[in-house]
């Protein structure tokens, strides 16, 4: 199968969504996915059951859970799924920046997945401000 058989068309400018496949949310955490399990394919064997089985389950989470949410009939639910889809993402993060800081990974290598990161962390949000209910902006300085 090629790179890009199975993956949904990018959205255009404000197509109707019929799928949680055309949440651009769902597309970006996908290509973050590719992203992470490359990077911890080049981890040591030792790590295959450490951080990078841990990193492999938080990023599975964060598409998976987009699209549960979306499943689900109620605003409530997806609303939850976002932020838990949100949560998995910050561990994701969270994980990238320990391969880097106990040098598995130089941090040049990482800077795609964390990028990518920031850019899921924002379609989320603008997610949850749309279905009106984005209330935690980060920490008060």
């Amino acid at each position: 199968m090629g790179r890009d058989e199975g993956r949904p068309e990018r959205l255009a400018a404000r197509r109707p969504i019929r799928s949680y496949r055309d949440l651009l949310a769902w597309q970006k955490a996908m290509d973050l996915l590719e992203l992470v399990y490359r990077l911890t394919l080049r981890l040591p064997s030792r790590e295959a059951f450490g951080l990078a089985g841990q990193l492999r389950r938080a990023v599975v989470s964060v598409p998976g859970n987009i699209a549960e949410g979306h499943g689900r009939l109620h605003r409530g639910d997806f609303v939850r799924h976002l932020a838990i889809a949100r949560g998995s993402l910050l561990e994701v993060e969270t994980y990238l920046l320990a391969l880097v800081w106990i040098g598995y990974v130089p941090e040049v290598d990482a800077e795609p997945a964390l990028a990518t990161c920031d850019e899921v962390s924002r379609l989320i949000a603008g997610l949850l401000k749309s279905l009106g209910e984005l209330r935690f902006h980060g920490p008060r300085r």
